[in-house]
């Protein structure tokens, strides 16, 4: 027994001092010279396309910083605009233990993108090492690097490529819904995650053929499988209340099957859930005709897609948004914020009924005029609105 308290005082104490050694490491940590970037990039700009996204961009090196004592550190390299200084920087990639941080056109694209810039159009850009010593240390004291700036064109990344998706194999019209085919799960509508998180959502407007499908009750509109292919498909569990089931699964039943109509559908595949809210998407604000009083209702065009209006006259510096069936349970709007969408440029959108909106935003019309629409909401990662002055 006196034995076992040695072995387990010794322990102890070794983890003590160990700490203790540690922690008068850290304290004795001085800052003798910052991180440095000491490689050189191979060009002053740069192009994304379509055609070089899986290639490297390039591999920044640097030299860690130097605390005159021997410690851990981690280190990231960030993107700002440049002349920001870095008020908003974007992570570009972290290296613990190596002094190089590696990242392809896609890598970069995307943070450039998540940094607001517009596709297409060149802009001026810096990155930096930023450093700190490993300790466990919630608040944690950052050095940066000196930063090195370059130009570049981001390239407009699909942003049904950058979400994960599940599809909708179902007895889909061809023609009217654009070209997805019957029980084809690789050419079937999509629900995308935007948090990548197993819960899929969208807007999906859903046209059916009914000849030779009658309404058993085993019988329905589509199913739910997670790759492009039958393996694992799910459908409902005989109870017609939400439930998902991969084992003996009925088809999914949709409400006034087979007329079409658009729906928010949204699947939780962690608790195995699903439901469908039918979806009559219009535009209604005081810039609008109607005003607050009722919404003009937006059309589904098969052959892009999206929901349009040809033509609608708004008011300049009135406000507007979207909702769904004449009520407020669905709301198409900015994240936080009123804002003014320019002309012809496709302005990020959001759904209040999927927690991503703050207080109660509006977009503000430009200026009086007539305008065509398009809103884009099958993808729950990127829902996005254009508004065209004629």
């Amino acid at each position: 027994m006196k034995n076992i308290f040695k072995i387990l005082f010794a322990t102890i104490l070794g983890v003590f001092l160990s700490s203790c050694d540690r922690d008068d490491t850290l304290a004795v940590a001085e800052l003798k010279s910052n991180p440095d970037i000491i490689s050189s990039l191979s060009a002053t700009s740069y192009v994304i396309n379509d055609t070089n996204l899986s290639n490297t961009f390039e591999t920044i090196v640097f030299k860690k910083a130097n605390f005159g004592v021997n410690v851990e550190t981690e280190n990231q390299l960030e993107l700002a605009l440049a002349g920001t200084s870095f008020a908003k920087p974007i992570n570009l990639g972290v290296a613990t233990s190596d002094n190089y941080v590696k990242l392809t056109y896609q890598e970069l694209n995307n943070a450039l993108i998540n940094l607001g810039l517009v596709p297409n159009t060149p802009a001026d850009v810096e990155v930096r090492v930023k450093s700190n010593i490993k300790s466990g240390n919630t608040n944690p004291t950052y050095v940066y690097s000196s930063p090195i700036s370059f130009k570049v064109t981001p390239f407009k990344a699909n942003p049904d490529d950058l979400f994960p998706k599940i599809y909708m194999p179902g007895i889909w019209d061809e023609v009217a819904l654009g070209g997805y085919a019957e029980w084809d799960p690789a050419n079937s509508p999509a629900l995308y995650s935007s948090k990548k998180n197993n819960v899929y959502a969208g807007f999906q407007y859903m046209a059916f053929k009914s000849a030779s499908y009658p309404l058993d009750p085993d019988n329905g509109a589509f199913k739910f499988t997670p790759g492009a292919s039958w393996d694992n498909d799910m459908g409902d569990d005989h109870t017609r209340t939400g439930k998902l089931t991969k084992d003996g699964e009925w088809n999914i039943k949709v409400a006034d099957y087979p007329v079409a109509n658009t729906f928010f559908i949204k699947v939780d595949l962690a608790n195995m859930t699903y439901s469908l809210e039918k979806a009559n998407m219009g535009i209604i604000g005081e810039a609008t005709p109607n005003g607050w009083n009722s919404q003009v209702d937006l059309a589904y065009n098969p052959s892009t897609m999206k929901f349009e209006i040809a033509s609608i006259a708004l008011t300049g510096g009135k406000v507007f948004k979207f909702r769904n069936n004449d009520s407020w349970s669905i709301k198409i709007q900015p994240a936080s914020g009123d804002v003014t969408p320019v002309s012809g440029k496709e302005v990020q959108v959001y759904n209040s009924a999927e927690g991503t909106v703050k207080d109660d935003p509006s977009f503000i019309c430009p200026e009086t005029g007539n305008y065509k629409i398009v809103l884009d909401l099958h993808n729950s990662g990127y829902y996005s609105m254009t508004i065209t002055k004629l």
